[in-house]
């Protein structure tokens, strides 16, 4: 899993510590233009398929505003905009943040995580799990399995994340959500991600356009996938637990990354050199590593 180093963190201008990992980079026509590491070896991807299982919900007749769609998409901060939500989506199926099975955490954003109390509306993927429990309100499938691998809601997200890879998923497992994960490789995420951005299925295009279009609740404010996707017009991103990000541009061009220590510090640098060999200017500032309050080095991506 270690891969080929993505990134270097520098002090007093010498390499301090290294972010080895693995990226691929795919050209419009979907054939790959750069990677470092080995992206066909298989990986979860957590909440960097989130978009991919919103299709399945979608598909399976899942039907919300752009706004609340981005939600199901969201690793989001827990602020009041996000978890009122996730209670909007719950209500639509007349219930309420008790019937939420992801676990109880506090918020991402960094002031309410020092003073809130961990809840499950608070938690990251509350928004995902609202749009699962909704998709199964309208197919009358159960609700208190909804998180079983075998569960018919899981059986589509399966079929649609195998659908939109190219790939068999090798291995299934549990998210720190609590939801099922897949494991099938960065590659095969890649296809799948732009797939959704260049597909004519009404179902993939509401997808990824909710989510440039409401940018702040995929994320938060100031959070990587929310200021890039905010930044760069046409960008689609979602980064992940453990180290991944993916990102797309409408023509089809698109990035993966997997930080192989499961760390995001490097991910910034990393995400914004990919996006520089599709063309793209991420305009954003080079990370500084402090000594005594001041900048003294730098975290860089090493392609």
């Amino acid at each position: 899993m270690l891969g080929e180093v993505l990134a270097e963190v520098t002090r007093g201008g010498k390499v301090e510590s290294v972010h080895a990992g693995h990226v691929v980079v795919l050209n419009a026509d979907g054939s790959i233009a750069f990677q470092k590491g080995d992206p066909t070896l298989p990986m979860y991807s957590r909440s960097s398929l989130k978009s991919i299982q919103a299709s399945a919900m979608v598909r399976a007749g899942l039907d919300l505003e752009p706004r609340l769609l981005a939600l199901v998409c969201a690793s989001h901060a827990g602020t009041q905009m996000h978890q009122s939500g996730a209670l909007a989506i719950l209500a639509k199926a007349d219930l309420d943040e008790h019937s939420l099975q992801c676990v109880m955490d506090r918020p991402l954003d960094e002031e309410l995580r020092r003073t809130a109390q961990p809840t499950r509306l608070a938690m990251n993927c509350s928004g995902k799990h609202s749009g699962m429990i909704l998709t199964c309100h309208i197919n009358g499938w159960p609700i208190d399995s909804y998180l079983s691998p075998e569960h018919p809601l899981q059986l589509a997200i399966a079929k649609e994340v195998e659908m939109m890879s190219g790939e068999r998923i090798s291995n299934t497992t549990v998210d720190g959500c609590g939801a099922p994960l897949f494991m099938f490789s960065l590659l095969g995420l890649a296809r799948a991600v732009r797939q959704l951005t260049i597909s004519t299925d009404p179902v993939h295009q509401s997808v990824a356009a909710a989510c440039r279009e409401f940018p702040e609740m995929v994320s938060g404010q100031g959070r990587l996938a929310t200021r890039m996707m905010q930044n760069i017009e046409g960008l689609f991103m979602k980064d992940g637990a453990e180290g991944f990000n993916v990102a797309s541009m409408p023509d089809g061009r698109t990035l993966a990354i997997k930080i192989s220590d499961g760390t995001s510090r490097a991910l910034p640098a990393v995400t914004a050199a990919a996006l520089k060999i599709l063309g793209v200017e991420a305009g954003e500032v080079e990370e500084s590593t402090y000594g005594g309050g001041k900048s003294v080095g730098s975290i860089r991506a090493t392609f």
